[in-house]
C-alpha cells in the first residue's frame, strides 16, 4: 500500500500500486508499506533516490544508518512493535528518505505510530506543512511509543516485585518472566539509543529551524531521562532476579537438609540392625530372650539421641 499525502489541505491518497499514483508534484509525504519491487524502484526513479538495501538497514555503524547528501537525508531506525495480549516484542526496520521538501517512508509493518502522525496530521495539517517536521513528529511519537512500552513493563516489574514481598513465591516462570522483561528493556533501549544517534546527527544539520531545534533538543532530553528510566528497571530486575534465585536456592537447600537428616537419623538403627544381622555363631544376644528388644530399644535410642542433637545444635 502506498499513501500519499498532498499540499495544502494535506489531501489524503490510498492506492495499492505506484502506477495508480496520480502525477503530481506537491506531495509532501508518501508512505510505502509492504511495497513491491516494481513499486519501490519507480518511486526511485521519479524522486531520484535510493532506498537503503536489507544490508543497509543491518549495519549498526552510524555512518551507515544516518547519511547526508546534497539535498538528502537517509535514515535507518528501528520501531518497537509491543503486544500486550501475547508480551512479544517485535522489531522493525525503517528507511526514510527527506528530499527538499518531501519526505518517503518505506515499512514492511503496521504500528500505530504511524496511524497516530496521520491523526495529528488531519487535526492541524498547517502545522506539519514541511517534510522535516514531519521526521521530527516521526521520531517524536516513536519516543512517545518506547516510553508507553516502558511504562507497561514497569508496571509488570513491579507486580513480580510485590509477589516477592507478600506471596514469598519462587515459581521458576517468574524467573523466566524476568528474563523476557530484561530482553524488552534491552530492545526498547536500542531503540532509544538509535534514536538518540539520529536526533543528535539531524540538529548539526543546516537545514534545521529554530522552530525545530528547540523541539529536537527537547527530544533529546525526553530520551535521556527514559534511558535512566531503562537503567533503572535494569537494576530492579536484576535484584528480583537475584532475589528469586536466592529463594530457589533456599528451598532447594531445605529438601536436601530434609534428605540429610533422614539419612543421618536412620544410620545408627542400620548399623545396629546390621551388626545383628551378621552370621557369626557366637554373638552374645543370639540366644538372648530379650535380644530382639533389646536391639529395637537401641534402635530407638539412637534415632533420639541424634533428634535430641540436632535440635539442641537448632539444626531442625
Amino acid at each position: 500500500m502506498i499513501r500519499a499525502f498532498v499540499l495544502p489541505n494535506y489531501s489524503q491518497i490510498k492506492v495499492d500500486t505506484f502506477d495508480e499514483l496520480p502525477e503530481w508534484d506537491n506531495f509532501v509525504w508518501i508512505d510505502i508499506q509492504n511495497g513491491s519491487v516494481q513499486d519501490i524502484a519507480s518511486i526511485e526513479e521519479k524522486f531520484k533516490i535510493n532506498f537503503p538495501s536489507k544490508q543497509q538497514q543491518e549495519e549498526i555503524e552510524v555512518s551507515s544508518r544516518y547519511t547526508e547528501e546534497d539535498d538528502v537525508i537517509k535514515i535507518i531506525t528501528k520501531f518497537i512493535h509491543f503486544l500486550p495480549q501475547s508480551e512479544k516484542i517485535e522489531e522493525s526496520d525503517l528507511s526514510i528518505i527527506v528530499k527538499n521538501k518531501v519526505i518517503l517512508t518505506n515499512r514492511n509493518f503496521e504500528s500505530r505510530v504511524f496511524q497516530e502522525i496521520v491523526r495529528k496530521i488531519k487535526q492541524q495539517p498547517a502545522h506539519y506543512n514541511h517534510a522535516l517536521k514531519i521526521l521530527i513528529a516521526i521520531l517524536e511519537q516513536g519516543i512517545d511509543n518506547d516510553a508507553d512500552i516502558i511504562e507497561f513493563l514497569s508496571a509488570k516489574i513491579n507486580a513480580i516485585s510485590k509477589s516477592t514481598t507478600f506471596l514469598g513465591t519462587t515459581d521458576e516462570t517468574v524467573i523466566l518472566k524476568i528474563n523476557f522483561y530484561q530482553e524488552a528493556m534491552i530492545k526498547v533501549r536500542e531503540d532509544l539509543f538509535d534514536t538518540q544517534r539520529v536526533l543528535s546527527l539531524l540538529i548539526r544539520n543546516e537545514v534545521i529551524k529554530d522552530e525545530n531545534l528547540d523541539k529536537i533538543r527537547v527530544l533529546l532530553k525526553d530520551i535521556a531521562s527514559l534511558i535512566d528510566h531503562t537503567s533503572f528497571n535494569f537494576t530492579r530486575l536484576e535484584f528480583l532476579q537475584n532475589t528469586f534465585l536466592g529463594l530457589i536456592n533456599i528451598e532447594q537447600n531445605k529438601i536436601i537438609k530434609i534428605f540429610t537428616v533422614v539419612s543421618v537419623i536412620f544410620m545408627p538403627p542400620t548399623l545396629i540392625a546390621s551388626i545383628y544381622g551378621m552370621n557369626f555363631h557366637f554373638l552374645p544376644e543370639l540366644e538372648w530372650k530379650y535380644g530382639y528388644p533389646f536391639s529395637l530399644l537401641l534402635m530407638l535410642l539412637s534415632t533420639l539421641i541424634i533428634l535430641y542433637i540436632f535440635r539442641k545444635k537448632k539444626w531442625l
